[in-house]
């Protein structure tokens, strides 16, 4: 089952998959200050392919406002995509 985008308290979790130059440039560290000012818990790792795996859990809004943050990044990456699956909080 989905969360209802409508009710943005409601704890979620989400699988976050970010594309582009995202390694090797601090955007695991900026994913994880971003993640804690924000409220939020979980982890992110480097995959093989060059992507960043982001696993994160909070109110849906927190983590609408995360994604906004990981599209831009830090200075110097390049993002190219996110692509989020939502979850249900554990």
């Amino acid at each position: 089952m989905t969360p209802s985008s409508s009710d943005s308290s409601h704890l979620v979790a989400a699988e976050i998959f970010v594309s582009g130059d995202v390694q090797g440039v601090g955007y695991r560290f900026f994913t994880q200050r971003a993640a804690t000012e924000l409220g939020l818990s979980g982890w992110a790792r480097n995959l093989y392919d060059g992507r960043v795996q982001v696993e994160v859990e909070g109110p849906r809004m927190k983590i609408e406002e995360l994604l906004a943050r990981l599209r831009v990044g830090p200075r110097l990456s390049s993002v190219t995509d996110v692509a989020v699956t939502w979850k249900a909080a554990t």
